[in-house]
């Protein structure tokens, strides 16, 4: 027989209704009794009924995850933090793996969702004509929409394109290559930007014959730097819109037996945990992952549970921006000669 929430409030000696209250997260329970209530709930293995409480509290106690592609090791470590935090707090995640814009307007109209944190938006997907229409409360991670009214947690990607070009210059590199992301992200636009404002203003533009663009991807970045590396002029470094893309290049270079960084310096950006490894010590850009993750989850439940000093639901959207840094590792040195 399944347990109720009649037989945890026996467990802890508290009313029905404080224990419902509190296992549905509820701001106007004490955090020691919540505490109490979510430690019973485990023992006695309860497991919430999602159709009753939808029914009585028009709440699921669940958030969408959007992510583009769950095999890129980018996304699984916002997730996993997503998930974490969500948990702490009594909400269940739901992945949704690259979903089309029709699909997830149908998964959002049957309300299996209270609000949705978007981590691979794209500039072109129609999320932002029909998420803001649906009603359920959203939060933009990692990449924007510049016409969607909605809080977002981002990182400073402009900053971050400038960063790599002052180490590249600092080290003494004049030619150098970009391997950029797909144009229909914000994170690709804006480090792009960066990149090229920092080039520009040491008089040394981005040459056209060095920059090629493709997905977030390792074959992109093979496929990239292969082309870039079999130029009469082959750049002394390679800038990469991402760390996944930077992986890909490292391959490029070894299989065609160019040492890096003696030969060639390669720079990622995500500082995901594969650049820290021996494997590829990868020179890259930081942005605090976890830390952004934690926080879109405290401005999600801020409009799904609005109390104190939280804003209300219909409040004005937020915008957070989290600066990047710079991670020297193996595979940056001067040029040769």
């Amino acid at each position: 027989m399944s347990v109720t929430s009649r037989d945890i409030a026996r467990e802890v000696g508290l009313s029905q209704t404080t224990v419902s209250r509190a296992l549905r997260g509820d701001p106007r329970v004490a955090p020691d009794t919540l505490a109490r209530v979510r430690a019973a709930a485990e023992r006695l293995a309860y497991v919430p009924d999602a159709a009753a409480r939808w029914l009585t509290t028009g709440r699921t106690l669940t958030v969408g995850v959007v992510v583009a592609d769950i095999t890129n090791p980018f996304y699984p470590e916002i997730v996993e933090v997503l998930h974490a935090e969500l948990g702490r707090e009594g909400y269940a995640t739901v992945l949704l793996n690259d979903p089309r814009a029709d699909d997830l307007a149908r998964h959002l109209r049957g309300r299996s969702v209270d609000g949705l944190i978007v981590v691979s938006a794209t500039l072109d997907d129609g999320l932002a004509a029909r998420l803001p229409r649906l009603g359920v409360p959203l939060v933009l991670l990692n990449r924007d929409l510049d016409e969607i009214a909605a809080d977002r947690v981002l990182s400073d990607n402009v900053a971050g394109g400038a960063l790599v070009v002052d180490h590249l210059l600092e080290l003494g590199h004049r030619r150098i290559g970009l391997i950029a992301g797909p144009p229909n992200t914000s994170t690709a636009r804006d480090r792009e930007q960066g990149m090229r404002a920092a080039l520009a203003a040491r008089g040394l533009p981005l040459a056209p014959e060095l920059r090629r663009a493709g997905s977030f991807s390792h074959h992109s970045g093979y496929q990239g730097c292969v082309e870039l590396l079999r130029l009469p002029e082959p750049p002394t470094a390679v800038v990469c819109a991402s760390d996944v893309v930077a992986f890909g290049a490292l391959d490029a270079a070894k299989r065609l037996g160019v040492e890096v960084p003696r030969r060639l310096s390669i720079v990622g950006y995500d500082d995901i945990a594969m650049a820290g490894w021996e494997a590829f010590a990868l020179t890259t850009i930081r942005q605090p992952l976890a830390q952004m993750a934690k926080r879109s989850v405290r401005l999600l439940l801020e409009r799904l549970r609005p109390a104190g000093g939280s804003p209300p639901p219909a409040a004005p959207p937020r915008r957070e921006v989290f600066p990047p840094h710079l991670v020297k590792r193996e595979t940056t040195a001067a040029p040769a000669g």
